[in-house]
């Protein structure tokens, strides 16, 4: 989409704001303050016109994008400033590389802002300084309403009279009114680690300039990088109890092994067989008595004797 709007980028843009955009460029390049020799990083430079205001100082500046037509441009613009074409949510350079990083009206156009905020924050060197220019929403009723009737209906004609590829910027309002309001963004830089935030309106807040700073102090880097490896860790999610009995489910593979007893149960059929085959011995000694009781009358005579001898 950025490749197609490069040819005419710059003169799109002076109209589209009104001529305000070399005000916004000067009041950025103010708050940066870039010094001779500092490293200074431009995020989303586009053609570099942006990065060529923060080489006049003599600081050393490296413009960054990631559209290979708005790098060309600017690299056939520029020949004297290094370009790299490449993503603010994974730059291209070592922690701790660059006095200063700006980006103006490109963090909108990230698509996680809050990791292309870490990622500023890492190639920072420690008190180095942020500043992001980007639209913002103005604060006074009457004047959001008739900037958002300016979005709607009047940008459109615009650019459709001076943009060499109209159907980029359509997306340009919806963006625009998406965008957080100047306060959230102070939230989103404080959460990726910067101190003493703050911002300023530009054009009664249309564009806010927002400025934060990479801690100096040991100790205060060392507490952000343990709140961020914190933020980052894994989150270990305890399963309910219903879905903890899940792995105990094993056991239940060994049902068949449990099942042997009943197995066993044909083995107690014998035994029980064995005893009814017992019966008949037990009976034995019953057919046995039978007759020991018949011999009773044998007796008689004896008792006829004794009889006898009574009479005599």
């Amino acid at each position: 989409m950025f490749d197609g709007v490069a040819k005419h980028y710059d003169r799109t843009n002076n109209v589209l704001s009104a001529g305000n955009a070399p005000l916004w460029r000067f009041a950025t390049v103010r708050a940066v303050d870039p010094q001779d020799g500092e490293l200074v990083l431009d995020i989303a430079a586009g053609t570099g016109t942006s990065s060529a205001a923060l080489a006049k100082s003599g600081a050393i500046v490296t413009a960054l994008d990631f559209s290979p037509g708005m790098v060309a441009e600017g690299r056939r613009k520029h020949p004297d400033i290094e370009f790299v074409e490449a993503n603010a949510e994974q730059l291209p350079f070592k922690a701790n590389t660059f006095d200063a990083v700006t980006i103006s009206f490109g963090l909108r156009n990230v698509n996680d802002p809050r990791a292309a905020l870490a990622e500023m924050y890492r190639v920072l060197k420690p008190g180095g300084r942020l500043v992001i220019c980007e639209f913002s929403k103005p604060p006074r009723a009457l004047l959001r309403a008739s900037y958002w009737t300016y979005l709607q209906y009047v940008m459109p004609t615009v650019v459709g009279a001076t943009s060499s590829n109209p159907e980029a910027y359509t997306y340009l309002a919806e963006s625009i009114k998406a965008w957080p309001d100047q306060t959230e963004l102070n939230g989103w830089l404080r959460g990726a680690g910067f101190t003493r935030v703050a911002y300023r309106n530009l054009t009664a807040g249309v564009v806010a300039l927002h400025r934060g700073r990479k801690p100096v102090d040991a100790a205060v880097l060392a507490s952000v990088a343990k709140r961020k490896d914190a933020a980052t860790r894994p989150i270990k999610v305890q399963k309910p109890a219903s879905e903890t009995v899940a792995p105990a489910q094993k056991p239940a593979a060994q049902k068949p092994a449990a099942q042997k007893p009943a197995a066993t149960k044909p083995a107690a059929k014998t035994t029980a067989a064995k005893t009814t085959a017992a019966k008949p011995a037990a009976a034995k000694p019953a057919a046995a008595a039978k007759p020991a009781a018949a011999k009773k009358p044998a007796a008689k005579p004896t008792s006829t004797t004794t009889s006898s001898t009574t009479e005599v």
